[in-house]
């Protein structure tokens, strides 16, 4: 089992060199406040005084301690070229390849890179300083010295120098293979340990945490510290040991640490007799060296299985950023390749990562055709802004002067095209969102393709543009064609469709009605001058005869009687009329046919707009008292009246044509749009992308600029097989370890 500290060591190694913290090593961190003592206790532990001593704070960057037993024999790490074959102990920085045999030139080797790190204001840095100590005389250890924890900023220490050490402390501490070496002085109370409050934060079952007692020397009279040894006061799982210190003064007069031990055991077999075999620095080594080596061993599987995921991971990490390109004319021709194939496959649904999560590609182009589109096409109602008057209107309309006997087929023609007009609009609609969907494709269309794009941005902007600029050009192209699609529907309504035929075959059918009520409404609501009505088949011709007469009478009549009333009222209107016109020719008997040609008078236009009765009557005709060129009265057909049975008819037979019809060509657009953007748009765009990218992007004079990587990418692909380089490393080391080493 002791040849496991060593390898854990290398793997050290291995991962400081990339700087790397994904790996959790086992290693032991010293843990405690200000001027407790850990530094002392680590000189201690290593036999040598090497690091920075004084008052206030000294250690201002973590130190990562490696004791490395190396008897004389050892070959492995001894060598005659750094002088090291017959040295005792000797220490090696990892910034540098100087070994020190002189500790104190590693004590300033550490004051100079803490000062050019963290500066010289007192302030700390998190960056570590690595420290191999190479010795006949020490055991096989991983320490980690941390700085001092301090409430109060000294000198020109920032105002967070608190929580910066506090920081520092947990991201070491927090490590689940590290185990946590409290420091605290026994002149002080446990209870108020920051290092034991810490540690219970991260390790509150207490089984990673050792508590080592210093200065128990230095206790006041008449106190001693068995209970706290004992884990009376504060019991910790791991144990507490004490030790004895040298002081300031003992530093000052360069006291031996040999002699100190001896001092140490001497104090502890007189103070503390019963104790003295399970405390003390010797005791502390041994303790840390077996609790590291066992340590190690229950970390070390998952340790072996976390570097084998990390070296899939960034094995794959470096795949996907490629090598370094060699001919540029051939990654060149390569990448267009593979993103015209990857373009077109997402199209055609073939590629191999195929989405779960949503649509993409061609499926989006599917759900615009038959969802967004057909459902659009499907809620627009063939009667919709058609009423019932604009019906009526198109009719009369359609009819001139003459009134309509059949309802004429120009009205249909006419009120069919509004309609059909009204599916242009969402099929330029549809146009717009498949061009907006094959422009979105380019940023999703592979991942392996994507990679390769943010490798060569440069690239990807002209491939982007090339893209654009193809889809921009078919625009137009769809455009006409739908818009002729629908204009082919206006150009010519074919009444002889098949399926139209059938609905209009019905249209006679829907005219058939009783015809002698219909004819009874006829003559007793429109009398019409030399018009006779509508009699049945089964008449005969003397009952047409006698019926011709009595309508002629009753005519005669009903004129006589007019032109009476209308002889009256002129009567009236000239008797009352102060300011009469000399000039003016009044009615008479015969009629007044020159009231109809003449204007009237202005002090008369009043009272004759006033009421409909003031209206002449000339051959049975109604005739307004205006000048024949102006209509100021002609009635709107807009406004809402009661429809007669035949104009409700002729309605009701337009709007059964024109939703037959209407259906007829929907559904024929329905099917050709769709068809048509495929063919022009889609289709084209597959069939000569290719083309086109190499027309534009394979030139010599193009491939250097465009395929200028990104500084990022080569920063990243040089991280990752830096890592991938260790974390083989650390593989090979982690393998060499037997089941024997592990008991």
């Amino acid at each position: 089992m002791e040849a496991l500290i060593p390898v854990i060591n290398k793997l050290q190694d291995v991962f400081n060199t990339v700087g790397s913290d994904s790996i959790q090593l086992p290693q032991i961190v010293v843990l405690g406040s200000q001027s407790s003592g850990k530094s002392s206790v680590i000189e201690s532990v290593v036999g040598r005084s090497f690091l920075p001593r004084g008052t206030g704070i000294v250690t201002r960057r973590p130190l990562i301690l490696q004791l490395i037993y190396c008897p004389l024999e050892d070959r492995e790490h001894r060598s005659s070229e750094n002088g090291t074959v017959n040295a005792e102990e000797w220490g090696r920085f990892l910034h540098t390849k100087k070994c020190f045999t002189d500790f104190n030139e590693i004590r300033l080797e550490i004051e100079n890179e803490t000062e050019r790190v963290a500066g010289n204001n007192k302030g700390i840095c998190p960056e570590p300083l690595n420290l191999k100590i190479f010795s006949t005389r020490v055991v096989n250890l991983t320490l980690v010295d941390l700085p001092g924890i301090t409430k109060v900023p000294v000198g020109d220490q920032p105002e967070d120098i608190e929580a910066q050490i506090k920081d520092l402390v947990i991201k070491y501490i927090e490590n689940p293979n590290s185990i946590i070496l409290a420091v605290t002085a026994a002149n002080t109370d446990m209870a108020t340990s920051e290092a034991l409050k810490l540690a219970k934060d991260v390790d509150p079952d207490g089984r990673r945490t050792l508590a080592v007692v210093t200065k128990l020397d230095l206790m006041d009279a008449g106190t001693d510290a068995i209970d706290i040894l004992c884990g009376r006061v504060i019991p910790v799982k791991l144990g507490i040991i004490g030790v004895m210190n040298r002081s300031q003064q003992d530093i000052i007069d360069k006291k031996d640490i040999d002699d100190q031990m001896k001092d140490e055991a001497a104090f502890l077999q007189r103070k503390y007799p019963t104790l003295a075999t399970r405390n003390g620095t010797p005791y502390l080594a041994k303790t840390l060296n077996r609790l590291l080596m066992h340590h190690i061993r229950d970390c070390l599987p998952d340790l072996k299985t976390r570097v084998n995921i990390m070296s899939t991971q960034f094995q794959s990490l470096l795949n996907s950023y490629g090598e370094d390109v060699s001919d540029k004319s051939q990654t060149l021709l390569h990448i267009i390749t593979k993103f015209s194939s990857a373009y077109c496959s997402t199209i055609e649904g073939t590629a191999r990562n195929i989405e779960t999560t949503e649509l993409c590609g061609g499926a989006r182009l599917c759900y615009i055709f038959h969802e967004i589109f057909g459902r659009t096409l499907d809620s627009i109602h063939p009667l919709a802004g058609l009423t019932k008057m604009d019906i009526l209107t198109a009719i009369r309309n359609a009819t001139g002067p003459r009134p309509a006997l059949f309802v004429p087929e120009v009205s249909f023609e006419l009120l069919v095209k509004r309609q059909i007009r009204r599916l242009e609009e969402p099929s330029l609609r549809c146009v717009e969102l498949i061009h907006e969907e094959m422009q979105r494709i380019v940023q999703h269309c592979g991942n392996e393709v994507q990679q390769e794009m943010l490798r060569f941005p440069k690239l990807h902007e002209k491939i982007v543009d090339v893209v654009t600029q193809l889809l921009r050009c078919r625009l137009p192209a769809t455009n006409v064609m739908v818009e002729n699609i629908v204009a082919i529907e206006l150009a010519y309504i074919n009444t002889k469709h098949p399926d139209f035929h059938k609905e209009a075959a019905l249209v006679p059918s829907l005219l058939k009605t009783d015809n002698d009520p219909y004819s009874q409404s006829r003559r007793t609501n429109t009398p019409r001058n030399n018009m006779s009505p509508q009699v049945s088949s089964h008449s005969s011709v003397a009952q047409n005869q006698q019926q011709q007469m009595q309508q002629s009478q009753a005519q005669l009549q009903t004129q006589q009687q007019q032109q009476q009333q209308q002889q009256q009222q002129h009567q009236q209107q000239q008797q009352h009329n102060d300011n009469h016109d000399q000039n003016h020719v009044g009615e008479n008997s015969t009629g007044s046919w020159l009231s109809n040609i003449l204007p009237p008078a202005p002090n008369r236009s009043d009272s004759i707009e006033n009421s409909a009765s003031n209206t002449p009557v000339h051959n049975n005709m109604v005739s307004p008292l205006k000048p024949v060129n102006l209509l100021p009265d002609v009635p709107q057909m807009h406004n809402p009246r009661r429809l007669t049975d035949k104009e409700q008819k002729d309605c009701d037979v337009i709007e059964r044509l024109i939703k037959s019809y209407f259906y007829i060509v929907r559904k024929s657009i329905q099917d050709s749009v769709p068809k048509a953007i495929m063919h022009f748009l889609v289709n084209y765009v597959k069939d000569n992308l290719q083309s086109e990218l190499v027309t534009h992007l394979y030139k010599s004079e193009k491939a250097e600029t465009l395929l200028n990587e990104s500084d990022h990418i080569a920063v990243r692909r040089k991280e990752a097989a830096d890592m991938l380089k260790a974390l083989t490393r650390a593989n090979h080391i982690i393998s060499e370890i037997r089941e024997t080493h592990m008991w």
